[in-house]
This record gives C-alpha cells, structure tokens and sequence, in this order.
C-alpha cells in the first residue's frame, strides 16, 4: 500500500507542476520568420498568433501566393520554436524522461 501512495503523490506533485507550467507558457512567446525575416510571426505558449509583421517591400499584389506562402513559413517557424520551449519545460519537470501520453494540454 505504501508503493500506491507514493506513486499517488508523486503524480499529484507531477499534475502540480504541470498546471504551473501551463500557466507560465501564456507568456512565453516564440518568433519565427521567412524571406529573410521580410514576414514575422509570433506565437504565445498556447500556440496563438498573437504578432504578424510583414515588410512593405514583399507585398506584391500580383504575387498574392508568395506572401501567403510566406506567411504560412513564418508561423510555422514560429510554432516549431514554441514546441522546443515546450520540451524544453517539461524536460524540466520530468528529468528528461519521456512520458507517453504526457502533453501540455490547452
């Protein structure tokens, strides 16, 4: 029975932290760019754009498609960073060990 309480605790202490870090990533942010850094985006620790910058020079009316190409580089940069900081805290909690079925639910 002692064993059960410990692992109880233990992820008690786990969902602790979880729920902190949670509350932390709302904060963070993450930029991503494309073109050269002509289109920047930036997203917060729940995966929301939350900034988009494009230069004057890479707006192009007849070249609608490259802009939005761009774009969609840029934010996908963008959430790619924020997934590394993601791992990066929840290494931070976890020792490093991967967790199946553990996420940063939002």
């Amino acid at each position: 029975m002692g064993i059960n309480m410990n692992f109880i605790k233990q992820a008690q202490i786990l969902q602790e932290k979880l729920k902190k870090m949670q509350e932390e990533l709302v904060h963070k942010q993450a930029t991503g760019s494309a073109g050269g850094d002509m289109v920047r985006a930036t997203v917060n620790g729940r995966h929301e754009l939350v900034q988009i910058s494009i230069a004057r020079e890479v707006v192009n009316p007849d070249d609608i498609e490259m802009l939005e190409d761009l774009i969609v580089a840029a934010v996908t940069d963008a959430m790619h960073k924020m997934d590394e900081i993601i791992k990066m805290e929840m290494a931070k909690i976890t020792g490093g060990l991967s967790i199946p079925g553990l996420e940063v639910p939002f």
